[in-house]
């Protein structure tokens, strides 16, 4: 750390003019014994080396060294599990301090500088910019940066996610943008691009295999350890980060890559090109030959695979999107783009949806949600007509007959189920037969039989019950009793009210 030349005019005064130690001027100046020595030495004096004290780890320093210079990278843990066993008795956090000032430093790796021809060469790599919040979700907001090795030329394009399908689709728009690409793209160790890797054995991502077999050309990794190799595409990212980044104000992702493009196609493409400070970017990016782009892009939808359950909804990235209620307890198919999602029945599209990046969303289409109410008015009326027909097995025939002369059968089953609340159902029996028999099936019909045969009986008229909304309730069939016990029971009481006359 450098210090001003005050404080270093002090420190050799009181060295040469008051002749005062090292350690004396290191406490008085506050300052450590280090810099001291460092202002001593710049004088012309030869480093003064402060009095080692004797300590408990001397006697083994020597097996220290040799082991250190045999395994350079042994942890000082294991080291000090060696020590002790030999006999030291001291703290591990001494010891640790003592070992690294004699673990043998590496030598510092020259890098070659590397040059690249025109149209050769690109490199790729993701950035993070913190998390955006959309709705109820936190998403990653990543920016996906190709740079070309000549030119310098940018691309960048932010996406709420580094999947693999957002990945393709920023080699697309690049491609698209520089109407071209290089013949070779380098990688980082990134999972989108290399699954696994031991040493030169490398398994590529497959998907981006097939990409590059479509764009014809060659993804090739960064050695491990080698920045130099992708230092572009690093100091790319830095200076997005500075240059673009900082203080910027958008609204939406969408804003935000509008800035992005424009930022790309101006500023970043007008700035001094670093591998010739005498054109721009745009100047060099003129010399690049690019390899043509195919005629057709390569199919980057995202696909997955969902299960529709007993509600008529299939689950993508956390949200819930409809889809018509036949397609219940199927397996379908999801494709979605950065904007659409479409549910597929094999080749078939279902159902299409605006995308929702929220979470824990549903995402509807009022033509499902009309197609699930009127399913469930059918479902409704079956149960109505199966109540029907238990309960007055004679209005089977009715509905024949009535739907053979084009009646609304689901009106005619709304009205017997209302004579059937208020007479019972052996009363609606005997009335349907009634009709049937006069050849008029029809409700009507059977009202005024049953109103007849209620006057015929001197019965004041029934009143309707109000029944709760509960299906079960409302579904209920109640059989009559039969009344011939009742009747053992009245001639029982007035046989027994006679005796008690006489």
């Amino acid at each position: 750390m450098a210090i001003d030349k005050e404080l270093e005019a002090k420190i050799l005064r009181y060295h040469f003019v008051e002749k005062w130690k090292v350690g004396t001027i290191s406490r008085q100046l506050r300052v450590h014994h280090n810099t001291v020595n460092r202002v001593l030495s710049q004088a012309g004096l030869p480093k003064v080396e402060r009095a080692r004290q004797p300590s408990i780890i001397d006697p083994y320093l020597p097996f220290i060294i040799e082991t250190l210079e045999q395994y350079p990278s042994l942890t000082a843990s294991r080291l000090y599990a060696m020590v002790q066993q030999r006999g030291y008795r001291g703290g591990p956090d001494h010891f640790r301090h003592q070992v690294a000032c004699y673990r043998p430093r590496p030598q510092p790796e020259a890098f070659q500088r590397l040059k690249t021809l025109p149209g050769e060469q690109g490199q790729v790599d993701w950035g993070h910019f913190g998390k955006l919040t959309i709705g109820k979700a936190k998403r990653q907001l990543m920016a996906f940066v190709m740079v070309l090795s000549y030119s310098r030329r940018i691309f960048l394009r932010f996406f709420l996610d580094a999947q693999m399908a957002n990945f393709l689709r920023g080699h697309e728009a690049a491609f698209a943008a520089w109407n071209g690409l290089p013949r070779v793209l380098l990688y980082d160790n990134l999972k989108s691009a290399v699954l696994e890797r031991h040493g030169q054995a490398i398994r590529f991502h497959p998907s981006l295999l097939e990409f590059a077999a479509h764009y014809h050309f060659e993804p090739r990794p960064v050695a491990v350890g080698r920045g130099n190799e992708k230092g572009r595409v690093e100091r790319a990212i830095r200076y997005v980060r500075d240059s673009f980044w900082s203080a910027r104000q958008w609204s939406d992702l969408a804003d935000l890559n509008r800035q992005a493009q424009a930022w790309c196609e101006g500023w970043a493409m007008d700035r001094p090109c670093p591998e010739e400070r005498t054109v721009s970017v745009r100047q060099a990016f003129a010399q690049e030959q690019l390899l043509a782009l195919p005629d057709n892009p390569y199919p980057t939808d995202e696909r997955e695979e969902v299960a529709i359950g007993k509600t008529p909804y299939a689950r993508f990235d956390g949200n819930d999107y409809s889809v018509p209620p036949r397609h219940v307890r199927r397996t379908l198919t999801v494709s979605a783009t950065p904007t659409e999602v479409r549910v597929l029945d094999g080749a078939d599209v279902v159902a299409t949806h605006v995308r929702c990046y929220s979470k824990g969303e549903q995402i509807e289409d009022p033509q499902h949600l009309q197609a699930l109410t009127d399913l469930k008015h059918q479902s409704r009326r079956h149960r109505g007509q199966d109540r029907l027909i238990q309960a007055a097995p004679s209005s089977r025939e009715l509905m024949t007959q009535a739907g053979a002369r084009g009646d609304n059968l689901g009106a005619i089953t709304a009205a017997l189920l209302r004579l059937l609340d208020r007479y019972g159902a052996a009363e609606l029996e005997a009335a349907i037969g009634e009709a049937l028999s006069r050849g008029v099936p029809h409700p009507n019909a059977v009202r005024l039989s049953l109103d007849r045969r209620r006057e015929q009986r001197q019965q004041a008229p029934p009143l309707a019950v109000t029944l709760p909304q509960d299906p079960r309730a409302r579904n209920l069939v109640v059989r009559p009793h039969d009344l011939g016990s009742y009747d053992h029971v009245q001639s029982h009481t007035e046989t027994e009210d006679d005796s008690n006359h006489e």
